[in-house]
């Protein structure tokens, strides 16, 4: 089976990572925010722990790096991108790293991201 024939049986419910980068994100109003820079994955388990979103910048360069948590994400078919509850203001003032950075994936950091965007963390 080919890449090509691959893409092509993708079902509903599971997507390749490939497809997930990149892919638009919109905020509650509607309007762009950003797109998706990584998916951050739980090593043990393997289910997708965050999306990085990326914006800021220009052209991509000098974006800052926002991870949201993958449970406040919702793919929204008549946007193609995912949609997140909450306005570009909101996002700004989030948790976040900037590009040249990485992020530190401690427990306590992930509380904090966890706390802002109000929704219990992956690994209760």
């Amino acid at each position: 089976m080919t890449y090509q024939e691959a893409n092509i049986k993708e079902t509903h419910d599971l997507i390749a990572s490939d497809k997930v980068v990149g892919t638009d994100v919109y905020g509650a109003d509607r309007h762009h925010i950003g797109s998706i820079e990584r998916i951050i994955l739980e090593k043990e388990g393997g289910r997708v722990s965050y999306a990085v979103l990326g914006f800021g910048g220009f052209l991509g360069i000098g974006d800052d790096h926002y991870p949201l948590p993958w449970s406040k994400l919702t793919y929204d078919e008549s946007l193609g991108g995912f949609r997140i509850d909450l306005t570009k203001e909101q996002i700004e003032r989030a948790p976040r790293y900037a590009e040249e950075d990485d992020m530190d994936w401690s427990r306590e950091n992930g509380r904090r991201i966890h706390e802002y965007y109000g929704v219990p963390p992956y690994w209760v």
